[in-house]
């Protein structure tokens, strides 16, 4: 009998054993890799009587690896997606009703803008770069664009109030200041 042969046969046994202790797709893994080492660390064991407790050892070692392994990973702590719904992402009224608001003065906001600060800002939100901003405009410098664009970001920032956003937990800060009820 060949050295072929004998490993056909040994991966057969090897095959059944992992099995035994795993899932079907995990123990071909395992069966491959035990090949792999017998091929390269040991190519001259031809003995099956050599061959199938080294192959068995080699077996253990790989199954207690992959363990380790998967018990550091945390996987058999794992739930699966499909059993357990998600949670509904949507926000709270609150939060909802501060993002409308906010909305609104920005709106307001741009509404109250020059004609050349409401288009830099359009073309920004298109996803224009500068340089293109610049070629748009007919400028010859790009600092004139930065220029206008900190000029109408500072315009803007003023007209709604100062602050681009406000959290939850600065509302209530302040309305505990000024005693107003928080939610």
């Amino acid at each position: 009998m060949t050295r072929e042969e004998i490993l056909r046969q040994l991966r057969e046994r090897i095959l059944a054993f992992a099995t035994s202790r795993g899932r079907r797709e995990v123990a071909e893994d395992l069966a491959q890799e035990v090949l792999m080492v017998l091929h390269e660390k040991y190519p001259q064991v031809i003995k099956l009587t050599e061959l199938l407790p080294l192959a068995f050892q080699i077996l253990r070692f790989k199954i207690l690896d992959l363990h380790r392994k998967t018990l550091r990973r945390g996987e058999y702590h794992q739930e699966s997606i499909d059993v357990r719904p998600l949670a509904d992402p949507g926000d709270d009224p609150a939060v909802q009703a501060e993002q409308k608001e906010r909305v609104g003065q920005l709106i307001d906001g741009l509404q109250q803008l020059g004609e050349r600060c409401r288009e830099l800002f359009r073309l920004k939100l298109q996803g224009h770069t500068f340089p293109e901003i610049q070629e748009i405009f007919g400028e010859r410098s790009i600092n004139t664009i930065y220029t206008w664009d900190s000029r109408c970001r500072k315009q803007l920032l003023a007209l709604i109030g100062g602050r681009w956003e406000i959290s939850i937990s600065q509302a209530g800060e302040s309305k505990k200041k000024t005693g107003e009820k928080v939610l």
